[in-house]
């Protein structure tokens, strides 16, 4: 079985990759892709596999639009951690999900499912979902609208738009805010970056999520990489690597 993992995060793509092989020894994981323009161009390309995972939220977009611009045959497994309107649909319309953070238990089930649909999705294309209406339904929703902090023995709550990146500090996930307040929070960065706007935050990289009004300007910098300049001062230096050039600008410019 020919596997193909659509996943802008390496770490969560080589996690899934070992919980599939361990599940299904003979599967052969043929591509890893991180961003929609990739897996367009790849899927454009190559031998249709017989199974892809692939995950809600990209780099460069969300996942939908791979659907836009070409016809998928393969049976897709979503990865996902959108609300049960998103997954419903997923369901309704035959196609399987698992949520993140997987298990060796989520990935056997979905392919126990998803060889009682095999006979499916060989002859009976009426389960191809209306990826237009899924991309409108999933494109709607805002994100995450606040997060609730600790700081001074106090409880309260900050707003996500006043947010200008979330980073990473000594292991702990916090929050810089355009007034230059910090807040630590309890979830990881990879559980943050499900829960907001595709459109109004981007991964930089494994350390920072910023928020697209807190960017000022963008610079070439060596070996191809771009370093970011924010409205808020940041600890450390912003780079975008040379693999994530191309989405980070896509994602400047396409709003």
């Amino acid at each position: 079985m020919n596997i193909v993992i659509i996943e802008d995060e390496l770490k969560t793509a080589r996690a899934l990759a070992q919980l599939i092989t361990d599940v299904k020894p003979g599967a052969k994981i043929v591509a890893s892709i991180q961003s929609v323009e990739d897996a367009v161009s790849y899927l454009s390309e190559n031998e249709r596999p017989d199974l892809i995972f692939m995950d809600v939220q990209l780099a460069d977009g969300l996942s939908f639009e791979i659907f836009k611009e070409i016809n998928i045959s393969s049976p897709v497994i979503f990865c996902t951690a959108f609300d049960h309107y998103a997954i419903d649909a997923f369901k309704s319309n035959g196609i399987d999900y698992v949520l993140k953070p997987f298990s060796k238990e989520t990935i056997k089930a979905a392919f126990e499912k998803l060889d009682q649909m095999k006979s499916f999705f060989q002859t009976d294309r009426s389960i191809i979902p209306d990826w237009q209406n899924l991309l409108s339904k999933v494109t709607d929703q805002q994100g995450k609208k606040s997060f609730l902090v600790f700081k001074n023995n106090k409880y309260t709550t900050v707003a996500t738009q006043h947010i200008a990146f979330f980073y990473i500090r000594n292991e702990l996930p916090i929050i810089m805010t355009f007034d230059q307040q910090e807040y630590i929070i309890t979830q990881s960065l990879d559980d943050v970056h499900q829960l907001l706007s595709l459109q109004q935050f981007f991964r930089l990289n494994r350390q920072y999520l910023v928020n697209f009004d807190a960017v000022k300007d963008v610079e070439h910098y060596f070996a191809r990489k771009l370093v970011v300049h924010l409205t808020v001062p940041s600890p450390d230096k912003l780079l975008v690597s040379k693999d994530k050039v191309t989405t980070f600008l896509n994602w400047l410019e396409n709003r």
